[in-house]
This record gives C-alpha cells, structure tokens and sequence, in this order.
C-alpha cells in the first residue's frame, strides 16, 4: 500500500511541475528566447533526477515488502494474544493436488474400468437350468465393475492388474467374497514375434471367451463356451505375431500362442496334482478393409489338454452337468480324468454385417490312478 501511494505523490508531483512550466507566460518581455530555452532545460533535468530518485525508492520498498510479506494468497486471521482479539494478514498455505509418482521408469500407466448392470424379470435363467426352486427371482443385477491399471515399463514390458467388485451373486455380510482379481499378468514384448506372458489371465481358447466383455454382441455369453472353455487361469504362455518385422503390413496374418497353466481356475495359487493344462491357438485375419472399412475375416483353432484330480471344478464359468430334474451345474470331478477339448471358429464383418461362428468340443476320460478306479464314466460334450 505504501509503495502504491509514493507512486501516485510522483506522478502527481512530475504533472503538477509540467502544468507550471506549460502555464508560465513563454512571450515574457524581459526574457530571451535563449533564457526561456535554458529555464526549461534545467526544469526537464531537475524532474529526471526526481523521477530516478522515487524510482530508486520504490524499488527499495518493493524488495522491503518482498521480504516481509512472502509470495502467495493472503488471507486474515485472528490471533488472541491472551488479553485480546488482534487481526493478522498471513500467506495462505496451497494445498497441494493429488498426484500418482511411479516408482520406477513407467513409460504409460493408464487408470481404466467399466460398470455393467442388468435388470432380470420372469424366469430370466431359466435357460441355463435355474427354475423351479434354483429359479432367479426378479433383480436388478451388478453384473460387472470392473478398476484396472495398465502400462508400459522399461521399455520392453507391459502389464494389467485388473479386479472385479461383483464376482458373486450369493454374497451374505458374513462372506463377502465380491471382489477379486480377474487379469494379473505382465507380458515381456522385446521381440513382437515371440513375447512372454505371466500371471493370470484367459487361456487362450474359445473366440466366444476371448472377446471382450465389453465388445460381445449378446448380454452373455453362450452355453457351450461357459461349459467347456478354461476361462481364467494362472501360467505362462509364449505367443506372438510372426509377420510383424518381416511384413508388417500383414502383421495379422498369423497369432500363435502357447500356454501352460495350473488349470485350477483363477485366483487359485495351488496345483491339485504335478500335471498342468496345455492350451494352444492359432488364429488368422485372412484380409482387412477389403470390402470396406472396418471389414475383416478372421479364421482360429484351439486345443487344450488337462489331466486333473479329484475335486477339480472343469467348467468354470459355466454349467456342465445335467442334473436329474434337468437343471444344469458346474462339474466338479468325482475322480481323476484326463481331458482333451478342441474348437474351431471364424468371423466375417462386412459394414454392419457380422457372421459369428464356433465350434466346440471337449472328452473326458476318467483315469485309474493308484488302484483306484475313475468316478464318473467317459463322455464327450460339444
């Protein structure tokens, strides 16, 4: 405030001397030219020194100001200093904004997730064999909400850490089991040809159970692929676009992936025995963009092979036993088998037209293990 006010005395005082010198009669008889000249010579110079004297005084208390009053919002507040109530100017503190500081060289970390909810009226799964006394009674449904985090770090790595707040429809406040994990995974991706995949994440068969929640045509998926597909799994798996330095332009041409796992299921850390599920796919995008934009034929085949104990859940997103009153629950293995499934599928698109097609099928062969005979006989679902 006081720097403002020598400022305007200044200005004040430099108009004031420039109005005198303009008022003063400059035809004054006794005067000569060059004497008037001069007189307003000397005035000019004794204004200059003025102004540079107040402009070094204003500077002054500028920097006196700057030291006793910091940098920042000022605000008032009341101190009590015992007798009485005294109002001060202080500098108010910035609150710092929420921030995320990756703790190594992340290149891309990237906050995602999506909400899925249905409403289900009148025998809603009736289809999957929930009637009668399992019947689903009229809902509203979370069906999906779903938080992840992806990257990419140090330049040859990527990874996802995905988890679902909606994994069980029976949930009671004594056994919340709602959320858990559904991708957990880092890729090693130095050579597109051949990168290296572990964690958890969806075994590498079925073109129904690969695509995407969020990109399926149905609000479900199909009752084959819940009975028959491994779903997600803990294991590794090579895989790979072999085109991609050597044509890449038809770097879709062919995917390879080979994959090794529990087949326990997710979140399931433990191996029910010393074997693991063997699960390879080959797929093809035969062209792209040839009759239109967005236009596409894509050719795939799978296999997998598991050998499991006892107790062993094999249809883990869906329902592959046909109970007696013709409902229809998951298969748990009454004795050790050995599984081998296969499928095979394409998809057209062609402008708005899409042509989906799979097949799937899947034999399981009860073993004889230590003497013991297998609990359930020999079938084949496809």
């Amino acid at each position: 405030m006081l720097t403002k006010k020598i400022t305007l005395r200044a200005a004040g005082a430099s108009l004031a001397a420039v109005i005198s010198l303009a008022t003063q009669p400059l035809g004054a008889q006794t005067a000569s030219e060059s004497e008037r000249l001069q007189k307003l010579e000397r005035a000019v110079e004794q204004l200059q020194k003025r102004n540079a004297e107040l402009q070094a005084e204003v500077s002054s208390l500028k920097a006196k100001q700057a030291v006793v009053a910091p940098e920042g919002k000022m605000k008032t507040k009341v101190f009590f200093d015992g007798k009485s109530y005294v109002e001060k100017a202080v500098v108010e503190e910035e609150k710092p904004p929420i921030y995320v500081v990756p703790r190594a060289s992340e290149l891309k970390l990237v906050l995602g997730g999506f909400i899925q909810v249905n409403f289900e009226d009148s025998d809603a799964f009736a289809f999957q064999g929930n009637f009668g006394l399992s019947a689903i009674k009229d809902r509203f449904r979370l069906r999906r909400a779903r938080v992840n985090l992806t990257g990419d770090f140090a330049e040859q790595f990527d990874f996802k850490v995905e988890g679902d707040f909606e994994q069980n429809d029976g949930t009671s406040p004594s056994n919340r089991v709602d959320f858990s994990g559904t991708d957990i995974w880092v890729n090693w991706h130095q050579f597109p040809a051949a990168q290296i995949k572990v964690g958890q994440w969806k075994a590498p068969f079925g073109l129904d159970q690969l695509t995407p929640d969020t990109s399926l045509y149905t609000i479900e998926r199909t009752l084959p692929t819940g009975a028959i597909t491994p779903d997600r799994q803990i294991g590794a798996q090579l895989w790979g676009k072999p085109f991609t330095n050597v044509w890449p332009e038809q770097k879709d041409l062919l995917t390879y992936y080979a994959g090794i796992f529990n087949g326990n299921g997710k979140n399931t850390n433990v191996n029910d025995n010393n074997n693991f599920m063997y699960v390879g796919r080959l797929e093809s995008t035969l062209f792209q963009d040839v009759f239109g934009k967005g236009s596409f034929l894509k050719l795939g085949g799978d296999v997998l092979n598991s050998r499991d104990d006892k107790g062993v859940n094999i249809s883990q997103s869906g329902n592959l036993l046909v109970n007696a009153d013709g409902s229809l629950s998951p298969f748990t293995l009454p004795g050790a088998d050995e599984r081998t499934a296969w499928s095979v599928d394409a998809w057209l698109k062609v402008g708005p037209f899409d042509l989906i097609g799979e097949y799937l099928e899947e034999y399981v062969n009860g073993r004889t293990v230590n003497g013991v005979p297998p609990g359930f006989a020999n079938f084949t679902t496809d």
